[in-house]
Protein backbone atom coordinates (compact mmCIF):
# COMPACT_ATOMS: atom_id res chain seq x y z
CA UNK A 1 0.00 0.00 0.00
CA UNK A 2 1.62 2.99 -1.15
CA UNK A 3 1.13 6.70 0.52
CA UNK A 4 -0.06 9.41 -1.51
CA UNK A 5 2.75 12.47 -1.22
CA UNK A 6 0.85 15.25 -0.42
CA UNK A 7 1.28 18.36 -2.35
CA UNK A 8 2.28 21.12 -0.42
CA UNK A 9 0.80 23.78 -2.60
CA UNK A 10 -2.76 22.67 -1.66
CA UNK A 11 -4.26 24.47 1.30
CA UNK A 12 -6.92 24.00 4.00
CA UNK A 13 -8.61 27.04 5.97
CA UNK A 14 -11.19 27.53 8.77
CA UNK A 15 -13.96 29.83 7.32
CA UNK A 16 -14.69 31.01 11.09
CA UNK A 17 -11.77 32.76 11.45
CA UNK A 18 -12.31 35.34 8.70
CA UNK A 19 -16.22 35.97 9.79
CA UNK A 20 -14.60 36.10 13.32
CA UNK A 21 -12.39 38.82 11.74
CA UNK A 22 -15.03 40.74 10.56
CA UNK A 23 -17.47 40.34 13.27
CA UNK A 24 -14.47 41.68 15.78
CA UNK A 25 -13.92 44.84 13.64
CA UNK A 26 -17.51 45.69 13.27
CA UNK A 27 -18.19 45.16 17.18
CA UNK A 28 -14.71 47.51 18.23
CA UNK A 29 -16.15 50.27 16.13
CA UNK A 30 -19.48 50.44 18.65
CA UNK A 31 -16.53 50.39 21.58
CA UNK A 32 -15.67 53.74 22.88
CA UNK A 33 -12.09 54.28 22.25
CA UNK A 34 -10.79 54.20 25.77
CA UNK A 35 -12.38 50.56 25.74
CA UNK A 36 -11.25 49.48 22.69
CA UNK A 37 -7.55 50.52 23.31
CA UNK A 38 -7.11 48.34 26.09
CA UNK A 39 -8.72 45.04 24.21
CA UNK A 40 -6.47 42.88 22.09
CA UNK A 41 -8.21 42.05 18.83
CA UNK A 42 -5.62 38.86 18.70
CA UNK A 43 -7.52 37.86 22.31
CA UNK A 44 -10.45 38.66 21.22
CA UNK A 45 -10.78 36.36 17.92
CA UNK A 46 -8.42 33.68 19.69
CA UNK A 47 -10.81 33.69 22.57
CA UNK A 48 -13.92 33.40 20.13
CA UNK A 49 -12.70 31.24 17.94
CA UNK A 50 -12.35 28.85 20.90
CA UNK A 51 -15.73 28.58 21.54
CA UNK A 52 -17.19 27.88 18.04
CA UNK A 53 -16.78 25.34 15.67
CA UNK A 54 -14.32 24.86 12.90
CA UNK A 55 -15.07 24.99 9.14
CA UNK A 56 -12.46 23.98 7.23
CA UNK A 57 -12.50 24.22 3.50
CA UNK A 58 -10.34 23.45 0.62
CA UNK A 59 -11.03 24.60 -2.36
CA UNK A 60 -12.98 28.04 -3.45
CA UNK A 61 -16.21 26.45 -3.99
CA UNK A 62 -15.87 24.63 -0.09
CA UNK A 63 -15.03 28.23 0.95
CA UNK A 64 -18.20 29.32 -0.01
CA UNK A 65 -20.39 26.92 1.13
CA UNK A 66 -18.83 26.79 4.00
CA UNK A 67 -19.25 30.63 4.51
CA UNK A 68 -22.99 30.63 3.64
CA UNK A 69 -23.62 27.72 6.26
CA UNK A 70 -21.91 29.45 8.55
CA UNK A 71 -23.59 32.69 8.14
CA UNK A 72 -27.01 30.54 7.86
CA UNK A 73 -26.81 28.43 11.06
CA UNK A 74 -23.91 30.30 13.22
CA UNK A 75 -24.30 33.94 13.09
CA UNK A 76 -25.99 34.46 16.34
CA UNK A 77 -23.89 32.08 17.99
CA UNK A 78 -20.56 34.01 16.63
CA UNK A 79 -21.96 37.17 17.51
CA UNK A 80 -22.37 36.28 20.73
CA UNK A 81 -18.96 34.21 21.13
CA UNK A 82 -17.71 37.91 19.79
CA UNK A 83 -19.41 39.79 22.55
CA UNK A 84 -18.33 37.30 25.38
CA UNK A 85 -14.66 37.41 24.33
CA UNK A 86 -14.73 41.33 24.46
CA UNK A 87 -15.99 41.25 27.64
CA UNK A 88 -13.27 38.56 29.00
CA UNK A 89 -10.29 40.24 27.67
CA UNK A 90 -11.31 43.66 28.77
CA UNK A 91 -11.38 42.11 32.34
CA UNK A 92 -7.93 42.49 32.71
CA UNK A 93 -6.06 45.57 31.14
CA UNK A 94 -3.21 45.49 33.20
CA UNK A 95 -2.47 41.48 32.57
CA UNK A 96 0.59 41.48 30.50
CA UNK A 97 0.28 39.37 27.36
CA UNK A 98 3.13 38.44 25.14
CA UNK A 99 2.17 37.71 21.60
CA UNK A 100 3.27 34.51 19.81
CA UNK A 101 5.94 34.42 17.64
CA UNK A 102 4.97 34.04 13.83
CA UNK A 103 6.93 32.07 11.46
CA UNK A 104 7.21 33.04 8.04
CA UNK A 105 3.92 30.74 6.35
CA UNK A 106 1.62 32.22 9.22
CA UNK A 107 3.03 35.89 8.76
CA UNK A 108 2.43 35.78 4.77
CA UNK A 109 -0.84 34.71 5.69
CA UNK A 110 -1.71 37.52 8.00
CA UNK A 111 -0.15 39.46 5.33
CA UNK A 112 -2.53 37.98 3.13
CA UNK A 113 -5.69 38.23 5.03
CA UNK A 114 -4.75 42.27 5.58
CA UNK A 115 -4.58 42.82 1.93
CA UNK A 116 -8.30 40.82 1.33
CA UNK A 117 -9.56 43.34 4.05
CA UNK A 118 -7.76 46.72 2.53
CA UNK A 119 -8.84 45.40 -1.35
CA UNK A 120 -11.89 44.29 -0.27
CA UNK A 121 -11.49 40.89 -1.96
CA UNK A 122 -12.40 37.91 0.25
CA UNK A 123 -11.63 35.44 -2.52
CA UNK A 124 -7.97 37.26 -2.94
CA UNK A 125 -5.25 34.72 -3.04
CA UNK A 126 -0.64 35.03 -3.70
CA UNK A 127 -1.59 33.76 -7.24
CA UNK A 128 -4.58 36.66 -7.42
CA UNK A 129 -2.54 39.35 -5.69
CA UNK A 130 -0.86 41.48 -8.55
CA UNK A 131 -3.84 41.37 -10.64
CA UNK A 132 -6.14 42.77 -8.02
CA UNK A 133 -3.26 45.42 -6.93
CA UNK A 134 -3.39 46.27 -10.63
CA UNK A 135 -7.34 46.93 -10.61
CA UNK A 136 -7.29 48.65 -7.73
CA UNK A 137 -4.54 50.94 -8.98
CA UNK A 138 -6.15 51.65 -12.68
CA UNK A 139 -9.53 51.87 -10.43
CA UNK A 140 -7.68 54.64 -8.09
CA UNK A 141 -6.29 56.68 -11.17
CA UNK A 142 -9.80 56.57 -12.93
CA UNK A 143 -11.08 57.84 -9.38
CA UNK A 144 -13.43 55.02 -9.11
CA UNK A 145 -11.46 54.16 -5.76
CA UNK A 146 -10.48 56.65 -2.93
CA UNK A 147 -8.34 55.24 -0.26
CA UNK A 148 -7.84 56.25 3.87
CA UNK A 149 -4.60 55.63 5.73
CA UNK A 150 -5.01 52.29 7.86
CA UNK A 151 -2.77 51.46 10.57
CA UNK A 152 -1.36 52.19 14.03
CA UNK A 153 -3.67 53.75 16.76
CA UNK A 154 -3.02 56.96 16.78
CA UNK A 155 -3.75 56.55 13.18
CA UNK A 156 -7.48 55.61 14.32
CA UNK A 157 -7.70 57.94 16.82
CA UNK A 158 -6.76 60.92 14.28
CA UNK A 159 -3.37 61.74 16.30
CA UNK A 160 -1.28 61.04 13.40
CA UNK A 161 -0.80 64.00 11.08
CA UNK A 162 1.20 62.86 7.75
CA UNK A 163 -0.20 65.10 5.48
CA UNK A 164 1.23 63.00 2.32
CA UNK A 165 -1.49 60.08 3.12
CA UNK A 166 -4.64 62.79 2.96
CA UNK A 167 -6.79 62.41 -0.19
Amino acid sequence: MSIMPQNPAQTYRNVMESLVVEEVDRQFLKLSAKVSRYVNKAEVIAYALNRLPALYATSEKGWEQQGDRARRELNSQLVSAVRQAIAAVQRDPLRAVVPLKIGAEQESQVVLEELKALLGQGELSWRTLVDAVENALIRTARGEVTWRKRGNEAAQRNEWQDSRYYL
